[in-house]
């Protein structure tokens, strides 16, 4: 089998006496959208904390295309091509579409040593990746991200991951509190994304969301993984729920 996009091993986090988790292995291959699931306090937030940049392992090591490679901050990670999407977007309300989608990395023109953004090409480029990211109604680059719904917000979000061309997106809950409608263009969004060869790792309480968008499921549970291989396609919801809690072994 080919070499992982990224992957984690034997990784341990202690929290003074808390053991949050116990050596855990963890892969996510090209073009695959893995589900993370686990009750509260499974080690979920902790794993993707880790491997995003937020917080330091307390041992274990991580491999990107089986190099590895030493994750301290949020920027290494994106320089890993990982980006990370938080249930609440993590977006400026106050700033315009355009700012929060090159938030940090904006394109600048003229000489450099002036530091004046390039609002054109900014505008341009942002209303080019809202119709990728499949919006339909019109919204003006310039519009404050305050003004936009939940789903909207998302967009933007992974419309930003996909510009930037990480390679693996992170999704901590992006289903949580949107409608229906709302709901089902996030889940198209992770699907294309995984088309123009994006992988991903959704974490969602909600089984069912998870079940209509993942290639295969892992399980945690106290700080461990009990299953890292289910397929959703031959495996039921009552089933992931059972191994969730204990009730099921695998």
């Amino acid at each position: 089998m080919a070499e992982p996009l990224v992957r984690m091993r034997n990784v341990h986090k202690s929290f003074g006496p808390v053991q949050a988790l116990a050596g855990v292995d963890f892969a996510v291959h090209e073009k695959e959208i893995v589900g993370l699931l686990g009750d509260n306090g499974a080690g979920k937030s902790t794993l993707i904390k880790i491997l995003s940049g937020v917080v330091p392992a307390t041992s274990g090591e991580i491999f990107v295309r089986g190099e590895k490679v030493s994750i301290r901050n949020t920027n290494d990670a994106i320089r890993f091509g990982i980006e990370t999407i938080h249930q609440d977007s993590a977006l400026v309300p106050q700033l315009s579409i355009a700012r929060n989608l090159f938030l940090g990395r904006e394109p600048l023109k003229g000489p450099a040593f002036l530091n004046r953004m390039d609002k054109d090409a900014m505008n341009r480029i942002a209303g080019e990746l809202l119709v990728e990211v499949g919006i339909t109604k019109k919204l003006a680059p310039d519009t404050p991200v305050s003004l936009l719904s939940g789903g909207e917000r998302q967009a933007v979000s992974i419309a930003r991951a996909l510009f930037f061309d990480s390679d693996l997106i992170i999704l901590d809950e992006p289903t949580n509190n949107l409608g229906v409608e709302e709901t089902h263009g996030v889940l198209r969004f992770v699907r294309n994304a995984r088309d123009s060869g994006h992988s991903s790792i959704f974490i969602a309480h909600n089984i069912h969301h998870v079940f209509q968008v993942v290639d295969r499921i892992v399980v945690l549970r106290n700080g461990e993984v009990v299953a890292d291989d289910i397929d959703p396609a031959s495996s039921t919801i009552d089933e992931v729920e059972r191994i969730i809690t204990g009730a099921l072994a695998v």
